[in-house]
């Protein structure tokens, strides 16, 4: 018989479509930000692990882009090969949608979930939009036939409802095992790689009405002077002129903009003083072009 000490540690894949609050939600139960967040879908491109040690358990939650049918580009068969790929090798999935939003999307989602050998359990975001939560209840019901699912959790990830329901249900379905990460480490993501979502974020946040998700950043440089402060640059890529002149803004007003909001949130997240430089390249086709996403970091097939 185990003990209630014994080391538990578990991979928990976050797994929906585009925009139903699953960055949001990691960022809550780890207590940081680490994932970046927008209103629009499709805000998450990649994989990103956020490592939570509480005691002896290790929860390593999984935040995966949004499964999404239509595949018109190449990044967005990336982005959908990416979530699949997360949920293969996971002990827990946890599948967010919304209240009061069942859509053909989620049922498609739902269709892959089924082949999957991990527990599904049901998150259904964004209850605190109730005036009266009783009036969860049947929506609650006609939910838990869709599938056996391990658990269905009501909650606001925004407003932090249920959150520690949510997280003692994981802990308790941890396996055991050795932690796979150190005390204290939250995420397997490097600087970099944090400091261009930062960045790409407060594009989307700005511009998301004026400029599709055709924007990516890449870090040039990162360094440390002698102070301790950071040496940031980044290049910006869109598509076409016209969305460089968009980025740009009128006599580069956006783009300062944009630094100095990404800058803020770096120094917090770095602990340390920023220096952020920018730039905006044109890269005709990159979102559908294999090799150019490959050379971003994105994930491709030849």
């Amino acid at each position: 018989m185990s003990d209630a000490t014994d080391p538990k540690c578990g991979l928990v894949a976050l797994v929906g479509r585009p925009n139903v609050g699953k960055s949001t939600l990691l960022n809550f139960l780890l207590e940081q930000k680490l994932s970046i967040t927008s209103r629009k879908p499709q805000t998450t491109r990649q994989q990103v692990l956020g490592v939570k040690t509480v005691d002896a358990d290790q929860m390593i939650f999984v935040d995966t882009p949004g499964l999404h049918r239509d595949e018109p580009k190449a990044i967005n068969k990336a982005m959908n090969r990416s979530a699949t790929s997360a949920m293969a090798d996971v002990d827990l999935v946890l599948f967010l949608i919304d209240r009061g939003k069942w859509t053909e999307e989620d049922a498609w989602v739902l269709e892959k979930l089924r082949t999957v050998k991990a527990p599904v359990a049901l998150i259904v975001n964004k209850m605190d939009l109730m005036d009266d939560p009783k009036a969860l209840l049947p929506e609650m019901e006609s939910l838990h036939a869709l599938h056996d699912f391990a658990g269905v959790f009501p909650i606001s990830a925004l407003r932090q409802k249920n959150l520690d329901v949510l997280e003692t249900f994981v802990r308790r379905n941890l396996p055991e095992g050795h932690h796979l990460f150190p005390e204290g480490q939250i995420t397997n993501r490097t600087e970099r790689f944090l400091a261009a979502e930062l960045i790409r974020e407060k594009i989307i946040r700005q511009l998301g009405d004026e400029l599709p998700h055709t924007t990516a950043v890449e870090i040039e440089g990162f360094q440390p002077d002698e102070r301790g402060t950071q040496h940031i640059s980044a290049i910006i890529f869109v598509e076409r002129d016209g969305q460089k002149r968009i980025v740009i803004g009128t006599g580069g007003s956006r783009l300062r903009s944009i630094g100095t909001e990404a800058r803020r949130d770096m120094e917090k997240a770095f602990d340390s003083k920023v220096m952020l430089k920018l730039w905006v390249k044109v890269k005709s086709g990159w979102s559908d072009d294999v090799r150019a996403l490959q050379s971003l970091g994105l994930e491709g097939e030849s």
